[in-house]
């Protein structure tokens, strides 16, 4: 059987909604880690057969299929075709199932996966202004808000607002100590700003962790959503510009062409979760892959686990008995930030470099995602002489 592995992966540095990334178009946002990605590898962009990119709000900069736009404005040639998905939060992690499925399927032998998402450009919801729940829909399900499903999640698996709070200082504090000691430096591409003032500034290093922040102010939040939601903005994802890609090829492919390749990418599922709870998914979703892999839970050295709320991972740790150590590593999307449709792929790329820093052997991702969804990814470090 052919496998797919990752040659090569990249991402931007991630910015605050209205922060430094806030003055790239999204395109060209999209087309950063494109172009930096065929650079780093030194690969003639013209054997590319595909772009699949996810991005979820899907309207202004980022209608019309953004991953075709990227793919031309990063200079590939108009050979290369692209394509734009909405798996939700998910998007980028779908991104690189279908570019495994295509290249294991024998259909293609080297895709670029990726995502993209401007919120500061295109806000999330931009897309469905005005639009409202399908009637027949509603009588099957209550819809509700995603911040509503949080804080529903904590109150059934019993996570109070003080654990999700001490979850999110862990995140930051994790995710500092990772910029201090340039564990994201191999991993993030630098990106050049125009301002609007003419001026040229340079950016290599995610814009939201906070140094400042502290149990104190954490408590002192006030809840959203719904009164003592326990869900506040120190404890949810931060809204956030970024992309990111991945190089994926046939292990055939990268021989033939000299690459010594990082990763296998071992086992991929993708499942359907009740969508009132919404953001269940991550724990059947683990269940699953693990098996489709014949590993146990024990056999994960790094998890890469979305951090769309701190009641998330929480909620999946205690569910499944993980080791917290193990999870989210270098920090998550609490303190990163959750660029929608680029998450998925941000995940990936960090995970397979916090692999190689540890000298691990497997690791998986899960994400939950809109409308009660989740991928499950598994990918292998491959050891090299």
């Amino acid at each position: 059987m052919r496998n797919a592995v990752i040659v090569e992966a990249v991402r931007t540095p991630i910015g605050k909604r209205n922060g430094f990334l806030s003055e790239i178009r999204a395109e060209e946002l999209a087309a950063a880690p494109l172009k930096e990605l065929i650079r780093r590898a030194n690969l003639d962009a013209t054997l590319i057969d595909d772009v699949i990119m996810g991005c979820v709000t899907q309207t202004g900069e980022q209608a019309v299929d953004i991953a075709r736009q990227a793919a031309l404005i990063a200079g590939y040639p108009a050979s290369v075709a692209g394509t734009t998905i909405d798996r939700q939060c998910g998007s980028g992690q779908q991104a690189i199932h279908f570019a495994a499925q295509a290249i294991i399927s024998g259909d293609m032998d080297i895709v670029v996966a990726a995502g993209v998402e401007s919120m500061s450009r295109v806000p999330m919801g931009s897309n469905h202004e005005g639009v409202k729940w399908n009637s027949v829909l509603q009588n099957q399900y209550d819809m509700v808000h995603q911040g509503i499903a949080a804080a529903k999640i904590a109150e059934k698996w019993g996570i109070s607002r003080h654990k999700m709070n001490e979850y999110s200082f862990k995140s930051h504090n994790r995710a500092i100590e990772a910029q201090e000691k340039g564990y994201f430096h191999q991993q993030i591409m630098p990106i050049s700003v125009k301002r609007a003032d003419g001026t040229t500034a340079q950016f290599y290093q995610d814009e939201g962790p906070r140094k400042n922040t502290s149990m104190e102010k954490l408590e002192a939040l006030p809840d959203l959503f719904t009164e003592n939601s326990g869900i506040t903005a120190g404890n949810a994802s931060q809204m956030s510009d970024g992309a990111a890609a991945l190089l994926i090829m046939s292990d055939d492919k990268a021989r033939e062409l000299g690459f010594v390749p990082h990763f296998r990418i071992l086992a991929r599922n993708v499942i359907g979760s009740d969508p009132t709870e919404m953001l269940t998914g991550p724990i059947e979703a683990t269940r699953q892959i693990l098996k489709k892999a014949d590993l146990s839970l024990e056999d994960i050295d790094v998890f890469e686990v979305n951090e769309a709320f701190a009641s998330i991972p929480l909620m999946w740790m205690k569910e499944l008995e993980a080791d917290e150590e193990k999870v989210n590593i270098d920090g998550g999307a609490i303190a990163l930030g959750h660029p929608l449709g680029a998450s998925g792929a941000r995940l990936m790329v960090t995970m397979l470099h916090t692999m190689e820093r540890l000298e691990a052997r497997f690791g998986l991702q899960t994400m939950c995602e809109g409308l009660g969804m989740a991928n499950g990814t598994i990918i292998e470090r491959l050891t090299r002489e």
